[in-house]
């Protein structure tokens, strides 16, 4: 409020804080358009420009846009019934809004028309902010919280198969530019002459034998059938956080060996343990049965230029224009590097990690775990377990791809010609594998754990 020094003099009016400045009218009967100079500005300037204005006295002739100046100059109230107002204001009940009418939001200023009272009284009317959101509004927020929360779903969602959808395209753009690389090599004088002169086939010798035996058609099965298990649930073992249950050994039994105290593991631990025995039976089994028929000399490099002949293979693979092979009398190089890689190198390196990882490893030899720590067979076992998986989908690939009938028959039949014996074979192994894929959950194994060790939840 203002201070009266002149007593002759009528006081000068001052504008409220808050007060919203009004645009001058040129005529008294008309309204003047709205013009507020703050609807652009941010909240926080809106606010301080209104702060920093309420001290300043504004001209009388500012007035709202729904109230003209003749109706503003009848008005003569001293200026505290305006505070007066707006609390009684403040205390009178809220007036009815129709269903769906969309209230004004908070900060916004609502304009009504003046009372035939005071000025104070237009004046609160005009600077009054809507103290709380409707229920309509607050209908509208809880709307919208529940479609952030579907819209937060279908982001994860997205974001689950844009990852493998960004893969899969740059592994495919790469093997398209391997290609066209490759393809372009070729056109070379170098290169074809390097081509000429290694075909892909390394030397191998007279004596190695010709043709695949019935034995090692079994023995590939049996191979691929307890790789896929072992794999499984070597994966279950890596990323389950509550196992379906836990296994103790007896003291002094198979999985417990003397002097070790018998150790509680997960049942796909013991699960995944109990199939890595079987696979190393059928896989000592394999190896004899190799060096007694003479079949090790297909699979073991016996000559340096299996390097070159490696190289030109792959050059040949990469172009697409693929080696001329006949896998029942000689394997190309790449061929006999995968083999002699996959046998004499990853599985030995599966088993000896296994075994460190293991319940079989002496608790009492404390200078060999010194040498040996188990964090070593631990990062070195994951590897070991994914190149098996890239052996399997590449093998698998190129038998479909290289003559899938001819090649199904050499592993499953034992036979050099083309029927559709060896793929028929070939489908009933994938049904059995299906099958012990199904029958190595808990349900199965539980009862066949319980009979070796103790079952607990």
């Amino acid at each position: 409020m203002t201070s009266d020094e002149n007593p002759v003099h009528a006081p000068k009016r001052r504008r409220m804080a808050g007060y919203t400045p009004l645009a001058a009218e040129h005529t008294d009967g008309e309204s003047v358009a709205e013009e507020r100079t703050y609807d652009h500005l941010p909240q926080q300037q809106l606010g301080d420009s209104v702060a920093g204005k309420a001290m300043t006295p504004v001209p009388i002739t500012e007035v709202s846009p729904s109230v003209s100046k003749a109706q503003l100059d009848e008005m003569d109230v001293p200026p505290e019934s305006g505070v007066q107002e707006r609390e009684e204001r403040e205390h009178a009940p809220a007036r009815k809004r129709r269903m769906g009418s969309a209230s004004p939001a908070a900060g916004e200023h609502e304009v009504e028309a003046p009372s035939n009272t005071s000025a104070g009284a237009a004046q609160a009317d005009l600077v009054t902010p809507t103290a709380t959101a409707s229920s309509s509004t607050r209908l509208a927020g809880t709307k919208g919280g529940a479609g952030s929360v579907t819209a937060n779903r279908s982001t994860v969602a997205s974001s689950a198969w844009r990852k493998p959808a960004v893969t899969t395209a740059i592994l495919l753009i790469l093997g398209l530019l391997v290609v066209i690389g490759a393809r372009w090599l070729r056109t070379l004088d170098g290169v074809q002459d390097f081509l000429m002169a290694y075909d892909g086939h390394a030397w191998q010798p007279e004596v190695a034998p010709d043709g695949i035996p019935p034995w090692l058609g079994w023995q590939h099965f049996l191979n691929v059938f307890f790789i896929v298990l072992i794999v499984r649930t070597g994966l279950q073992v890596r990323t389950e956080r509550k196992p379906p249950g836990y296994w103790t050994a007896k003291k002094d039994s198979f999985f417990s060996p003397k002097g070790n105290s018998p150790k509680k593991v997960s049942l796909s631990q013991w699960l995944h343990q109990s199939l890595d025995v079987l696979w190393v039976v059928n896989g000592m089994i394999f190896v004899a049965l190799l060096f007694v028929s003479g079949q090790w000399m297909r699979i073991v490099p016996m000559s340096w230029d299996v390097f070159p002949n490696m190289l030109s293979a792959a050059i040949q693979y990469a172009s697409l224009d693929w080696p001329a092979e006949n896998g029942w009398l000689h394997y190309n190089a790449l061929q006999v590097m995968a083999y002699f890689l996959t046998v004499f190198v990853a599985a030995p390196l599966a088993v000896l990690t296994g075994v460190r990882i293991s319940t079989w490893w002496p608790e009492r030899a404390k200078r060999l775990t010194r040498l040996y720590p188990v964090g070593w067979a631990r990062a070195l076992h994951f590897p070991v377990m994914l190149y098996f998986v890239a052996f399997t989908a590449v093998h698998v690939f190129l038998v479909f791809f290289t003559g899938a009938l001819r090649n199904l028959n050499h592993i499953y039949s034992s036979r050099d010609i083309v029927d559709w014996w060896g793929l028929a074979i070939f489908l009933v192994s994938v049904l059995v594998i299906a099958a012990a894929w199904f029958l190595t959950r808990p349900l199965f194994t539980t009862p066949i754990a319980a009979r070796l060790g103790k079952v607990t939840k």
